[in-house]
């Protein structure tokens, strides 16, 4: 099944991937190494630990790999600029409540972070937003309670 991801977010993987797979690979196999020639591997806490971390790099390029490969990449920027909130957009909301407003960037599940403002197409905010159009009301259950917003802008950027 196909993942949605923003060019960015891809862009954003694909240099995990290269970092893991050239850079941490050749430290973590030094560290092993290194662990190595302190003698009796099985009571060699700093060898087990290069290991697992081993282990734990392996699994997280695999994991990029595959996300990579299901992923379908989604350029905004190629879409012709609308009212209506779709994945990839940067929508300002008014909330209706507080007059405040709050701009979200609609993305992959990978490339969410709040803190910049970036939220995923599966969360409770975005599923209320996606197919709405400027003007709309929209009520959201937060874990902070209900809130209503107005979509202020959409924005292809």
């Amino acid at each position: 099944m196909p993942v949605p991801m923003t060019v960015e977010g891809a862009e954003a993987l694909r240099a995990e991937l290269l970092n893991r797979k050239g850079a941490l690979r050749q430290e973590i196999s030094k560290a092993i190494g290194v662990a190595r020639e302190h003698g009796d591997l099985r009571e060699n806490a700093e060898y087990h630990a290069a290991k697992e971390e081993q282990g734990l790099n392996e699994a997280r390029i695999r994991d990029i790999e595959g996300k990579l490969a299901e992923a379908q990449i989604i350029d905004i920027r190629k879409i012709p600029p609308g009212e209506k909130v779709i994945f990839g957009v940067t929508v300002r909301l008014l909330d209706v409540t507080s007059d405040e407003t709050v701009t979200y960037k609609i993305v992959g599940e990978d490339e969410a972070d709040l803190k910049i403002g970036k939220i995923s197409v599966t969360s409770p905010v975005a599923r209320a937003l996606i197919g709405k159009s400027v003007g709309d009301a929209v009520k959201v259950v937060t874990p902070g309670g209900q809130r209503e917003y107005e979509v202020d802008e959409v924005q292809h950027v």
